[in-house]
């Protein structure tokens, strides 16, 4: 009786591939067309089906099935596709702004979405225009970036206080937390004179508010048990992620907000927000800071940019003062 005879399995490649042939993957991909990706590269076709080949070796399994006159990708050629060319991308779209970029004063800022959109990028233009020459990129996040290790020059932190000794932290405000609502739905809502009557407006919130630490301090919850009114439920809520998303919904009239006094005070002075009940403030332990990373400290530009910042937080430590006088 005959043995039953098995293919053999393939040997598993472990070694990582060599990047040099993946742009020849994807013009081939781009085109499946060998000549016509041979054009594109300035090789010949026989070059740019040398280097197919020997991707496809070193992967272990073909990445094109060769017709008579066109090609077209495996299973194995497109999954390879979907992580190369976005890949490429982004490391073209680098290496070009590291090529515009040689050369010149530029300045690198981490901070997170909602401080950059309702404080820093509303300012940037008068620092941009007293120094033209000055190149600003502003990078934001919630994770904390360690300016040891990245090209990172500055980061605007927001936490509980901590040790200012030394000259790369430097604090930029303190804060108050506020009810704001617009002119048009205070004057079209029920009477606000009580914090109990804050529950007959649609409250706005963030919707990870009691799953995050650092954002309780902004609860409805917390504010009303702070002021004796906590089993009180609104008509309805509206969550957002982000802290600019609430004050975008309060401004527009959707209902009543908690905010970080700093990053609203612009908006009260100019009377897009009006401050409800400000005898109920409830005081915050965060702040705000700058942090200097180690190797920026020489360079000008970067100097530049502190003390611009620092000038601009105190315009909005005035403001918060000038909330605070104005208000009974």
């Amino acid at each position: 009786m005959p043995h039953a005879t098995t293919s053999p399995t393939p040997l598993l490649r472990t070694r990582a591939i060599g990047a040099g042939h993946l742009r020849a993957f994807l013009a081939v991909a781009r085109h499946l067309n060998f000549r016509a990706a041979a054009d594109e590269l300035a090789l010949t076709q026989s070059a740019v089906s040398r280097q197919i080949q020997s991707l496809e070796d070193e992967v272990g399994i073909p990445l094109f099935l060769r017709h008579s006159r066109a090609v077209e990708l495996t299973g194995a050629g497109a999954q390879l596709l979907h992580a190369v060319q976005p890949a490429l991308e982004s490391i073209d779209s680098t290496v070009r702004q590291i090529r515009q970029t040689a050369g010149r004063k530029s300045v690198a800022i981490t901070t997170w979405a909602s401080f950059a959109a309702m404080w820093l990028i509303p300012r940037l233009e008068a620092f941009q225009r007293s120094h033209p020459d000055i190149d600003i990129r502003i990078d934001t996040g919630d994770a904390v970036v360690d300016l040891e290790t990245t090209d990172v020059d500055l980061a605007i932190r927001y936490s509980k206080a901590v040790d200012a000794s030394t000259r790369s932290l430097q604090p930029l405000f303190g804060e108050e937390l506020v009810l704001v609502a617009s002119p048009a739905l205070l004057k079209s809502g029920p009477a606000l004179r009580t914090p109990a009557d804050a529950a007959n407006y649609t409250l706005i919130e963030t919707g990870d508010v009691h799953r995050m630490p650092h954002l309780e301090w902004l609860s409805w919850q917390r504010w009303f048990a702070a002021n004796g009114c906590d089993q009180l439920q609104p008509p309805r809520w509206l969550y957002f992620n982000y802290a600019h998303q609430i004050v975008q919904a309060a401004l527009a009239g959707q209902g009543l907000a908690i905010a970080r006094l700093p990053l609203v005070a612009d908006a009260l002075a100019a009377g897009d927000l009006v401050e409800v009940l400000p005898a109920h403030r409830l005081a915050s332990p965060l702040s705000y800071w700058l942090l200097q990373g180690p190797r920026s400290h020489e360079r000008a530009e970067v100097q530049a940019f502190c003390q611009w910042l620092m000038t601009e937080a105190d315009k909005t430590r005035s403001a918060m003062q000038d909330e605070q006088t104005i208000k009974p």
